[in-house]
């Protein structure tokens, strides 16, 4: 496959769906190791090729429709990496890493399996907008399928083993990715990330442990696997990811009526900033778009779409901006780069 042409469609989480305007997407992940084999961690050169190479297989097997494309990661370009990454592809982990790795997705991007990434396999599906019950049952079908030829490491007093401890027990993380920028703005995300915690909760950026919730977008998900059943877990974050919205709109309304006139301000100064920049960094459009993507949604800017805004989103971080433009770029280049790109497509609607 040709992997520069994923910047020609739209991701999965990106599409818009149910409460669109703040759940953003729903995911389910889960963590399996292969029964009897050494963790990838420990494990040889020889014994990670051997693990790649029974779950490539295994992963081939599947009869889906349509089909899932398999990359080998190793040796893969570092620009299609960082391509692929950006798409919620891989992990962070699985770009940076220097061993034997691979992933194989679908078309419309909702599936992606990991090989030898912390664990020996991770397996995720992903739906856009408030979906994570459809997302649960599509991940359970699938793994259902791949313990047909593969044998998962399980005890019956601990349930699946996993690399890292906090994963052992159901082996699943479900997250919903949320835009909070009116709770941004209101200075309330310390607060609410220390709540999370006390209920057993992690907020995260988009691209997991360890990142920042660049463009306001932030994931809830489940800390704790052990001990509790899939469908408490599901219940538990889908429940979370209702209540934080309900709060991020409240939130905005809040705003737009106590201060109509400075928030109106706001977004149309970040539109209008957007519009005429002659040179603009990744991490500041994704701060303006994520101002004018609330107004968006508030009817502030009634002749902007949102999935206008969202394909923006994307197609501005570096590895996309990069792909597109065919070369790499140095910071000054691509940040002119971007800002005509971000002012060609706003003005021409």
């Amino acid at each position: 496959m040709n992997l520069t042409s994923l910047t020609d469609r739209p991701v999965e989480w990106l599409k818009g769906g149910p409460e669109s305007d703040v759940v953003v997407s729903s995911r389910v992940r889960l963590a399996r190791n292969v029964d009897g084999r050494l963790f990838v961690w420990r494990a040889s050169d020889e014994q990670k090729a051997e693990v790649e190479r029974l779950l490539h297989d295994a992963i081939l097997s599947l009869e889906l429709d349509p089909p899932l494309t398999y990359t080998r990661l190793d040796g893969l370009d570092p620009m299609l990496l960082e391509l692929l990454l950006e798409r919620r592809l891989i992990s962070t982990e699985q770009a940076e890493g220097d061993w034997i790795r691979g992933v194989a997705f679908d078309e419309a991007e909702q599936i992606s399996i990991m090989v030898n990434e912390e664990d020996h396999l991770r397996l995720q599906v992903i739906r856009s907008g408030s979906r994570l019950q459809q997302a649960y049952r599509r991940a359970d079908e699938l793994d259902d399928a791949l313990c047909q030829t593969v044998r998962f490491a399980y005890s019956e007093k601990l349930g699946y083993l996993t690399a890292c401890p906090t994963n052992v027990g159901t082996g699943m993380r479900a997250s919903v990715m949320l835009h909070l920028p009116a709770i941004v703005m209101a200075q309330e995300m310390d607060r609410i990330i220390r709540t999370a915690r006390e209920r057993r909760l992690a907020i995260r950026g988009v691209y997991g442990e360890g990142t920042h919730g660049a463009g306001d977008f932030y994931q809830i998900s489940n800390h704790v696997t052990l001990g509790v059943s899939e469908d408490e877990l599901i219940e538990t974050v889908a429940r979370a990811g209702t209540k934080l919205a309900e709060m991020e709109r409240t939130a905005r309304l809040n705003l737009y009526r106590r201060h109509r006139k400075e928030f109106e301000t706001r977004i149309r100064r970040a539109f209008e900033l957007l519009c005429s920049a002659s040179a603009i960094s990744s991490q500041e459009a994704l701060n303006l778009l994520s101002q004018v993507r609330m107004g968006a949604q508030m009817n502030v800017l009634e002749e902007t779409r949102i999935e206008t805004l969202n394909k923006l989103f994307l197609l501005t971080l570096p590895a996309h901006l990069q792909t597109m433009e065919g070369e790499v770029l140095d910071n000054s280049v691509a940040n002119e780069v971007r800002a005509n790109y971000v002012r060609t497509v706003l003005t021409s609607g």
